[in-house]
């Protein structure tokens, strides 16, 4: 038995997310199939975590157990060559049995693109999100420093019924640069609830707007209620860049 490991990149547009659905095309089941093809086995892929739909890849993780003896340089030509455009194996390596895409991760990063203009990129507008209003670039960065450390993100997780009953995660890290009429919000973790960085995003950006005091986000902290969060911005805007262990 061998437990192999890959990166992936994937344009998120047009699929359901990572997570297979009985309705919707998705990443996983995407990859599942081609691999089951190559290797002639049934195969069950375990993502970092579960990226949701019209969200993107840079670095998501993935691993699978097979008997298949294939080289692996084999395997990932073989499922470059099989994979839709939207999708390639960046990186594959032998790993150890105990390795676990999701349980063995330390801490992602994820990457949220704005573009803060009067137009978007025509090459970048699958991959971020237009606000028209000037965005108060020290304030935004002057309030998401609160965000830093332990603390429980229930506000900031869309409720869907997931059942997530730990809603404490640690924020390590968060920045914001602009670069032009871009804006990148990156923010690294232990871990995210549903929707964390999309409501994290979009409560930065009504900061940025002057529609929110700056010390707001300690409030929505304590009071660990949505209603207080600003909105949830567009999937598209959110990338996963990496995935540490």
């Amino acid at each position: 038995m061998r437990n192999i490991k890959l990166t992936l990149q994937y344009d998120g547009t047009g699929y359901s997310g990572w997570q297979i659905q009985k309705n919707g095309r998705s990443i996983q089941e995407t990859i599942e199939k081609k691999l089951a093809v190559i290797l002639g086995e049934k195969i069950k892929l375990i993502g970092s975590g579960r990226t949701d739909a019209g969200v993107h890849a840079r670095g998501q993780t993935a691993n699978f157990k097979t008997h298949s003896k294939i080289p692996l340089a084999n395997i990932q030509m073989a499922l470059n060559s099989a994979l839709p455009k939207e999708m390639v194996v960046t990186h594959i390596s032998e790993a150890p049995l105990s390795f676990d895409s999701q349980r063995s991760a330390k801490s992602k990063i994820y990457k949220y693109t704005i573009s803060n203009g009067n137009f978007v990129d025509p090459f970048i507008r699958k991959y971020a999100v237009r606000y028209f209003y000037k965005l108060n670039i020290p304030l935004m960065r002057s309030a998401a420093r609160d965000l830093l450390g332990r603390h429980d993100f229930k506000a900031f997780k869309t409720n869907d019924g997931m059942g997530e009953k730990n809603t404490v995660r640690t924020v390590k890290d968060i920045k914001i640069e602009k670069d032009g009429n871009l804006i990148y919000i990156y923010i690294e973790a232990d871990g995210f609830l549903y929707n964390m960085v999309r409501n994290i995003a979009g409560t930065l950006v009504e900061i940025g707007r002057g529609k929110m005091e700056k010390d707001f986000i300690k409030a929505i902290l304590k009071k660990r209620d949505r209603r207080f969060c600003g909105p949830t911005a567009p999937a598209k805007g959110l990338c996963l860049m990496r995935v540490n262990y």
